[in-house]
């Protein structure tokens, strides 16, 4: 399906890419709401045909950093430029070139599915005849086509998010932004998008995403910022991320009886490090399986032990002292 990677016209309009350059850059970065600091001076480059994640808790400044690379809420100072262009001048240029799928879905819920995409084409000047093919094309891609003729107001939520991703690849873009693109779905919903995700960078197209979903960051992301309280306190690989700043694996110890806290204290010098998270003792440990006997050699007797695998939440909450999901 040609008409999901990007497609330059071949007289390179103004903001035409050059092979290799970064389609988002940012320096020193702010949004201010009166008094509030929603992004305070952040650093980011986005390579072009990488997805790129903006990961943290709700208030964070996911959403505002978002806003600003759409062109919809404009820098309160810092640089930024977006497909070679400036978004305080720019807005309209950029805006045709972009791919959005915000929060909320916004679909016009008394048309049908395939008139939801061909009404959005249209805003892009693109004629009837393109736009009836590219939303025919972008149902099947998404798994709509059974759909196609329903209103909108009847599908389901994850029918209704597909079909906003799908909206959002109508004009062709360069960059797609999606803003929390499965949050409150279920499982197998959000991994039948995830899979629509991959075929698209597969494709070639630039992605960036927030989410504070540890896990699909870690299975989407090329790279990704983790940021807190509007700034960046992290950037990197997810792998590289969590062999920087926590332990390979991690062991989860319940206890029915017994403060946590002295639990934890009790574990000193067991792995690298003791804490406690809402309720639970994480023994953080390269080597979990091996670390457990050492548990009831200190005399305690968990309820339930789990070893798992480090994951980004648990880079967030040494990174803030605050996890991250349930945000």
């Amino acid at each position: 399906m040609g008409m999901v990677a990007p497609s330059p016209a071949a007289d390179a309009p103004a903001g035409h890419l050059a092979s290799g350059a970064a389609p988002i850059r940012a320096r020193g970065l702010r949004k201010r709401f009166g008094s509030l600091t929603a992004v305070d001076g952040i650093d980011l480059e986005v390579r072009a045909g990488e997805a790129f994640g903006i990961l943290g808790r709700n208030g964070a400044g996911k959403t505002s950093t978002m806003r600003m690379i759409g062109c919809v809420s404009p820098p309160t100072s810092g640089a930024l430029t977006v497909l070679d262009m400036d978004p305080r001048r720019d807005g309209p240029a950029i805006r045709a070139r972009l791919g959005v799928c915000p929060q909320d879905n916004g679909l016009d819920l008394e048309l049908t599915a395939r008139a939801n995409l061909t009404t959005y084409a249209r805003y892009f000047g693109v004629s009837r005849r393109v736009a009836r093919q590219r939303a025919d094309e972008l149902l099947a891609f998404m798994q709509l086509e059974a759909r196609a003729k329903s209103l909108a107001a009847l599908l389901s939520g994850g029918m209704k998010r597909r079909l906003t991703i799908a909206r959002a690849l109508v004009n062709e873009p360069s960059v797609v932004l999606l803003d929390e693109p499965t949050a409150g779905l279920d499982p197998q919903v959000r991994h039948q998008i995830w899979e629509r995700l991959f075929d698209l960078r597969r494709r070639g197209v630039t992605l960036v995403l927030t989410t504070h979903y540890m896990d699909e960051a870690e299975q989407l992301c090329d790279r990704l910022v983790i940021m807190d309280g509007g700034r960046i306190v992290a950037e990197g690989t997810p792998r590289g991320l969590i062999e920087a700043h926590v332990t390979r694996e991690v062991v989860e110890l319940r206890f029915e009886t017994g403060a946590p806290d002295e639990c934890a204290r009790r574990l000193d010098g067991v792995g690298r490090r003791a804490e406690v998270v809402s309720g639970r003792v994480l023994l953080y440990t390269d080597d979990g399986d091996g670390s457990v006997p050492a548990v009831y050699e200190r005399g305690l007797r968990p309820s339930s032990v789990l070893v798992r695998r480090a994951s980004l939440e648990d880079v967030f909450l040494q990174l803030t002292g605050r996890r991250l999901a349930g945000a």
